[in-house]
């Protein structure tokens, strides 16, 4: 027969078993507090500047020709833009696998995030190459496309795949535009928005791989509107 220590102490290990689960160290899921919390970290440290690089930045073929001050300012506001574009980017994802309840979506969302987070520190690097700094406004820009970007997951995992598609080919098309308006001797700036480029492309690709819906013209529009604003103010703030 057992005695009753031992009965006690088999008790006392199934109560501490217990809780350790709740307390999240007996391997289960991240609860949606957890997600919450993390999703602010990464948010405070996007907005703070800190977000690290997990890739080198692209680098030209050919060395930079002196620029003139005119020509430093212009390649900066061309810059800044494409790096409020990435604070944006990092919203819209993070929020999007935040609400997403498909763990192989979640992790594809989280996938193109850390890509973004590179974009985000090559842009940064430059802009301080070029003696010049980020947007004033990153706070109103991040919160603007984290609640978009929450209300495209709430919708649906096809419909916020569908908000990719379209974010991305817009993105595309912006930049696309900064390759002409860049200055011909910034070989190193055009080498970054060469890279963003083709991998914003990819993000395309694979939303619209995923079951990704079209949206309707007039959210298209409203899209194209908001970011109009966005690149126009942080062209100069």
């Amino acid at each position: 027969m057992r005695d009753i220590n031992a009965d006690q102490n088999d008790l006392m290990n199934e109560s501490m078993l217990s809780r350790n689960e709740r307390n999240g160290q007996g391997g289960r899921h991240p609860s949606r507090l957890d997600a919450w919390i993390s999703t602010l970290d990464h948010s405070l440290r996007t907005l703070a500047g800190v977000a690290p690089m997990s890739r080198p930045t692209p680098q030209a073929t050919q060395p930079d020709e002196a620029l003139t001050d005119a020509q430093r300012r212009e390649a900066a506001a061309l810059m800044r833009v494409n790096h409020v574009g990435e604070i944006c980017a990092q919203a819209l994802y993070r929020a999007q696998a935040m609400t997403t309840r498909d763990d192989e979506l979640r992790q594809h969302l989280e996938h193109a995030a850390q890509e973004e987070l590179d974009h985000l520190a090559w842009t940064a690097q430059r802009l301080q190459a070029l003696n010049d700094r980020p947007s004033l406004l990153n706070p109103l820009w991040y919160a603007g496309a984290f609640a978009i970007g929450t209300v495209a997951g709430l919708v649906g995992d096809r419909v916020s795949l569908g908000f990719v598609v379209e974010t991305e080919r817009q993105v595309e098309a912006h930049l696309d535009s900064h390759l002409t308006r860049l200055p011909a001797g910034d070989h190193s700036s055009r080498a970054i928005v060469a890279q963003m480029m083709a991998e914003e492309v990819e993000h395309a690709d694979a939303a619209r791989a995923r079951g990704a819906v079209e949206l309707p013209a007039p959210v298209k529009g409203l899209m194209r509107l908001a970011a109009k604003v966005m690149t126009t103010t942080a062209h100069r703030v």
